[in-house]
C-alpha cells in the first residue's frame, strides 16, 4: 500500500519561482562564486523540493530554511566532487573562455625577440625603456639616475616606443591595436 503523495499547487510553484529569482540563487552564487554553477545547484535543489512537497506544508517562506539546507549540502557535495576530480587542463578552460592557452616557452621567446629589437634602438632610448619598464622606475627616478630633466626622459620614452611599436607589430609580438 502506497502513501498518497502531497502535491505542490500553482501558488506554491509561483512562490518557489519567486524564491529562485531572489534569495536562494544569490546565496548559492555567493557560496560557489560561479553563477552558472549556482543555477545548476538551485535547479537540483528545486528538483528535490518537487520530490518532497511536504517540506512546503507551511508555505514557501517557511520552506526557505529547508531549501537553503539542501542547497548548502549540494554545494558542499559539488566542491567535494571537484576536489576529487583530476585538475582540468588550462587549455580546456581557455578554449571555453576564448583565451588561448599561455605557453611559458612562448614568453621566453617573446622576451628574447623584444630584447633583439631593443638592441637596434639608440642607447639613450634603450636605456630609458629598460629603466622605466623593466626596472619599474618612475620618470623622476630615471631622470635622477641619468642626470637629465624629467621631460627628456618622457620624450625619449615616447620616441623609443614610437620607433619600437611598428617593429614589434611587424614581428607579431604585439597586436596591431596596441
Amino acid at each position: 500500500m502506497s502513501v498518497p503523495r502531497a502535491t505542490l499547487d500553482r501558488e506554491s510553484l509561483a512562490e518557489l519561482h519567486r524564491l529562485y529569482e531572489g534569495r536562494l540563487l544569490r546565496v548559492v552564487a555567493r557560496l560557489t562564486g560561479d553563477f552558472g554553477r549556482a543555477e545548476d545547484i538551485v535547479q537540483e535543489t528545486f528538483l528535490r523540493a518537487w520530490q518532497h512537497p511536504r517540506a512546503f506544508a507551511g508555505g514557501a517562506d517557511a520552506a526557505l530554511p529547508w531549501l537553503l539546507t539542501v542547497a548548502r549540502r549540494l554545494t558542499i557535495d559539488h566542491h567535494r566532487m571537484l576536489s576529487r576530480r583530476a585538475q582540468e587542463v588550462d587549455s580546456e578552460e581557455s578554449v571555453e573562455s576564448g583565451v588561448p592557452p599561455v605557453d611559458p616557452y612562448d614568453n621566453v621567446l617573446r622576451a628574447w625577440d623584444v630584447a633583439r629589437v631593443m638592441a637596434g634602438l639608440p642607447d639613450h632610448h634603450r636605456e630609458v625603456l629598460v629603466e622605466l619598464y623593466f626596472e619599474d622606475r618612475t620618470a623622476a627616478e630615471v631622470a635622477t639616475r641619468m642626470g637629465v630633466p624629467v621631460g627628456t626622459v618622457k620624450s625619449r620614452s615616447h620616441y623609443a616606443m614610437r620607433t619600437l611599436r611598428p617593429i614589434l607589430v611587424r614581428r607579431g609580438l604585439v597586436p596591431r591595436c596596441a
